[in-house]
């Protein structure tokens, strides 16, 4: 435990030996400082006295000859004090201390025996003003000194006692007439000034001490700060390397699980398999803010702030949770903006914040409905999410951003939720510049919004510029059509045979470029491609992608990855290309594919 103000107050006094070395050169620079500067102004305040003393007809040359021998010691400590200097800057402090102290102790001795040979020059020679504007000038150094001197303590004693001390052993030659009047008054200034600068010694160590104790903390704290931000970065950076292979059987998991569902026909595991579902739903969210928060924190998620057009964006945010609001008997309505509305955002960053939003909106809302809409405000548009959830309360509206923290009464909701989802947020807002918060009622329900800056209209190619609202999942036509998915794992292509099969769409596998290019050959016309990024083959899952597409002009394809700084994804997004994420949240590619293949007769439900 470090020695703080308040524990030395209730311990032993502070000594200049508990101090450090580099504490006690400190104290050492201001005892000799003052100590140069005192001895600097000697001469000049003797000179007015050599002239008064002529004034008064008396012999001057003792006097003057002290006057100029301080001149000559004020050369001498000029010189001194350059060789200090030069010291400090290249001993070490314990070394500079143990060097430079006892000359300073000998150097405040030598000088307050000189001011006590002043008072011994003019003892009983002038008049008795002459002598008392002396002793005032004498005390006035005093008192200055026992302040700026006392840092190094036995230096000023040392001083005070030689200097001070003749004095009063001279004042009854000094002061024939009056000198037991002037004795009990040197004598009471002695322990007053000794008392203050006993106290002033005292305070200077303190706070060397303080100073010392908070140097350490502060060290203490950036180590502990650059411990843990290594740490977090090697925890980010493990997670970011390792997404693709910890996102794969979270995928298979995902399809699996929703091809199983579909095939079912025994009621009595419908219950355990709708169970089943929520458990990898709650995986996946909890994994992809996980991840998305990792990857934000270690830089690696570009921003690329463009126009982008929020009705469309709405849209299709509002078809992912569609179904889940249906099956629940909540009421999820879209006020849009007529197309209006364009921010200038990262679409990426956007729509994930949306997605987050709607999450904790249906997490919490166990009844009523839940509102997204966006409304203009001055030179920004507000996108806004409102629920009839459970609410916020007042304590705890500061701390709902923070990883991982949620309200006591969010576990007793629903214990599926880890507090990642408004964290994502916060860090993406805070990515795109954009600002946020939120009002809430606890019982009553909150509104979140996320506030962007305008853009202007332009003739560019708006983000997730859709013209038309996707239509809800629960109304889509079922699928028909063929599709080939390339992907190294077995695992996970046995997830999107069931899942695509379930569907209705005819669905070839291939683990290579070769395996692919072998069905093509063989015959199979695929209206759909999907291509793993990153083959063990070391094939590029993108050159694979373009190869196809080439083969295949009239088919749709995509890019899916559980990778989010791959080069190869990023310039395969900033040619047009789709780029879907791992793992793949079943409903959001039953959308995608409706509007990828033709509708069949018999409808998805």
């Amino acid at each position: 435990m470090q020695t703080t103000l308040a524990d030395s107050t209730d311990s032993k006094p502070l000594r200049f030996a508990d101090i450090s070395p580099a504490g006690q050169a400190r104290l050492l620079d201001m005892t000799h400082n003052r100590l140069v500067y005192g001895i600097t102004i000697i001469p000049f305040v003797g000179l007015p006295f050599v002239y008064w003393k002529h004034q008064l007809d008396q012999d001057v040359l003792g006097l003057l000859a002290w006057t100029v021998s301080y001149f000559l010691v004020v050369l001498a400590v000029r010189l001194q004090q350059r060789q200090y200097l030069r010291d400090r800057a290249s001993l070490d402090p314990h070394a500079a201390v143990a060097h430079w102290l006892p000359i300073i102790l000998r150097m405040a001795l030598a000088h307050g025996l000189g001011l006590a040979a002043l008072v011994l020059i003019i003892a009983g020679r002038v008049p008795f003003e002459y002598t008392l504007l002396l002793y005032m000038s004498l005390a006035a150094i005093m008192a200055a000194n026992a302040t700026h001197q006392s840092p190094v303590f036995s230096a000023f004693q040392r001083f005070f006692g030689a200097a001070w001390g003749g004095c009063t052993l001279l004042t009854p030659w000094t002061f024939p007439e009056h000198w037991h009047l002037i004795m009990p008054l040197c004598v009471s200034y002695v322990l007053s000034i000794h008392r203050h600068s006993s106290i002033a010694h005292g305070f200077f160590l303190q706070q060397i001490k303080l100073e010392e104790d908070s140097a350490k903390l502060a060290e203490n704290y950036r180590r502990a700060k650059e411990e843990a931000e290594a740490a977090l970065r090697a925890k980010n950076q493990f997670l970011t390397t390792a997404s693709h292979d910890l996102r794969q059987p979270v995928h298979a998991m995902g399809f699996l699980i929703e091809s199983i569902s579909r095939r079912n026909q025994e009621p009595s595991l419908q219950p355990a398999l709708q169970d089943l579902q929520q458990s990898v739903q709650s995986i996946t969210q909890m994994f992809n803010s996980l991840l998305d928060l990792s990857r934000i924190e270690l830089g690696a998620q570009p921003v690329n702030l463009q126009t982008v057009a929020l009705d469309p964006l709405m849209n299709d945010v509002a078809t992912l949770f569609r179904e889940e609001a249906r099956s629940r008997q909540i009421d999820l309505r879209v006020r849009l903006s007529g197309g209006r509305a364009l921010v200038t955002a990262d679409a990426m960053l956007l729509r994930q914040s949306m997605i987050n939003l709607m999450q904790n909106a249906l997490r919490y809302t166990q009844s009523g409905g839940v509102l997204m809409a966006v409304r203009r405000r001055s030179a920004c548009w507000q996108f806004e999410v409102w629920d009839t959830g459970v609410g916020i309360a007042e304590d705890d509206q500061q701390r709902i951003y923070s990883p991982f923290f949620r309200p006591e009464h969010a576990w007793r909701i629903d214990n599926a939720g880890h507090g990642l989802g408004l964290a994502v947020v916060a860090r993406c807002a805070d990515l795109m510049g954009a600002s946020q918060g939120l009002s809430s009622r606890e019982g009553r329900g909150s509104r979140f919004w996320l506030r962007l800056p305008a853009a202007a209209l332009s003739h560019e190619r708006w983000t997730m510029a859709a013209d038309q609202p996707v239509a809800p999942v629960e109304q889509a036509a079922a699928l028909s059509g063929r599709c080939l998915v390339i992907d190294d794992e077995p695992q996970v292509r046995n997830a999107w045979q069931a899942l695509l099969n379930s569907w209705g769409v005819e669905t070839a596998c291939a683990a290579s470029a070769n395996d692919a290019l072998a069905l093509l050959d063989a015959g199979f016309e695929p209206q759909a491609i999907f291509c793993d990024q990153r083959l063990r083959s070391g094939e590029s899952g993108f050159e694979l992608l373009q190869a196809l597409l080439e083969r295949c002009p009239d088919a749709a394809g995509a890019m899916v990855s559980g990778e989010f700084n791959s080069p190869a994804l990023a310039q395969a997004e900033q040619e047009g290309y789709l780029v879907l994420h791992k793992p793949l949240d079943p409903v959001a590619l039953h959308a995608l594919l409706s509007r990828l293949l033709p509708a069949a007769d018999n409808n998805y439900s």
